[in-house]
């Protein structure tokens, strides 16, 4: 894509080309929208950028880490962009007082900013009945916290915790929208009663059963594809027939009226849907999907629902490679920031892998790369594409000078 050079060495340190693909004048519209800057002369909110980003991509799990780390030579502070290290004391109280939003705000603008770049990078799995169609992914995990540290995010009586309430785009491979809640809060209160553009594909698990969300997807003119509940009454309307035999995963398909009392009251007796019973070999057992489109094939629908690990993929590799289950600081402010740095990481990251590396890596696997080199002065290609995992040899044994004078009084 040319974003860089094809230079072994050169004169910036892999942590500052990443940062560098944020462009500065988007960061200080984000923070001038805001007046996140006004009155902050040592830690404005490139500083915090900068220091919040180091954390996650070396793993820091204390302010003092991320500031001997940074704070390791002048040159490198320099390189950074940076007029000295940040204290402790400085970030902990910028991470106090500096609204999460700005970073929230960045990460919005990325994504738009990359957004043409990543979907013709994307690698997804393309259903060939609806591969033109926009499909969303919904779902959400939960970070558990402690409720005496982290009293403002409730989950049960002695327990806290929060929740990253997650829409998956699937043209693009990364969410595009994010909504951090207290964990007490249900999923479908969450992000599931947005209303999506017309012909949007909705695929959530059985957490976002609700009759009233239903309904509201159809008055939306949304297609959903939901895992139902084991309690869920119905009455069968029709049987349809199964596919070919090498579809033998489909077990039923059928068509459908929701009957019970609640279906009732909400009015979503009243449409005709479409059930299909699929079984997954891997845990043994048979999951039912229903859905409002009554003329895709049986093994669409089940394709569709199956897309539903790509965001638990996301969520696994966050937990793996980011920091989303440490946090730098305790306020509100603190926790969400560090974890829109977070996506914004990923964000960059899938950017590299996608367009500078010449051959499809893992996410982890270009992450811990990365970790390694993050203060060389390596350009990101080189990273990418020329370090291995094997062992290297120098070419020539370098000539071996022993002085005495070394040890001379």
């Amino acid at each position: 894509m040319g974003l860089f050079r094809r230079n072994k060495n050169i004169k910036k340190p892999v942590i500052r080309q990443i940062i560098d693909l944020v462009p500065r004048w988007m960061l200080e519209s984000c923070a001038k929208k805001h007046s996140f800057d006004k009155g902050c002369i040592k830690y404005k909110t490139y500083d915090q950028f900068v220091a919040l980003t180091y954390g996650q991509l070396n793993k820091c799990y204390t302010l003092n880490d991320i500031s001997t780390g940074i704070g390791v030579s002048e040159t490198f502070i320099g390189d950074l962009g940076l007029i000295q290290s940040p204290a402790r004391s400085t970030m902990s109280d910028g991470n106090k007082k500096r609204d999460w939003k700005v970073f929230e705000s960045l990460y919005y603008r990325l994504l738009k900013h990359y957004g043409r770049v990543l979907k013709s990078e994307s690698q997804r799995s393309i259903i060939k009945e609806i591969k033109e169609q926009n499909i969303k992914l919904i779902d959400s995990t939960t970070i558990s916290l402690c409720l005496n540290m982290f009293d403002w995010a409730k989950f049960r009586t002695a327990k806290g915790g929060l929740k990253i309430h997650t829409c998956w785009d699937d043209n693009l491979q990364i969410p595009d929208l994010v909504n951090i809640t207290e964990a007490k809060t249900h999923d479908r209160y969450g992000i599931g009663q947005l209303v999506f553009s017309k012909g949007t594909i909705v695929v959530e698990d059985r957490a976002y059963f609700d009759f009233a969300l239903m309904l509201h997807r159809i008055q939306a003119e949304n297609v959903f594809v939901i895992r139902i509940k084991t309690n869920t009454l119905y009455e069968s309307i029709q049987e349809l027939d199964l596919p070919d035999e090498e579809d033998q995963d489909i077990i039923k398909d059928e068509i459908v009226v929701l009957n019970s009392s609640k279906a009732i009251e909400t009015g979503i007796n009243q449409e005709r849907l479409r059930l299909v019973h699929v079984y997954k070999q891997d845990e043994n057992k048979i999951i039912e999907i229903i859905t409002n489109n009554l003329e895709w094939s049986a093994r669409t629908i089940a394709d569709l629902y199956k897309k539903r690990w790509d965001i638990e993929l996301f969520f696994k590799a966050m937990k793996q490679n980011l920091q989303i289950k440490t946090f730098l600081g305790t306020s509100e402010n603190a926790v969400k920031s560090q974890i829109y740095i977070a996506l914004i990481c990923y964000l960059l990251l899938e950017l590299i892998n996608r367009t500078i590396s010449k051959k499809t890596k893992s996410f982890s696997n270009l992450v811990e790369k990365i970790r390694i080199c993050l203060v060389y002065y390596l350009s990101l290609d080189y990273i990418c594409n020329q370090v291995g995992d094997g062992a290297k040899k120098i070419r020539s044994e370098p000539e071996l000078k022993f002085s005495s004078d070394l040890f001379s009084a």
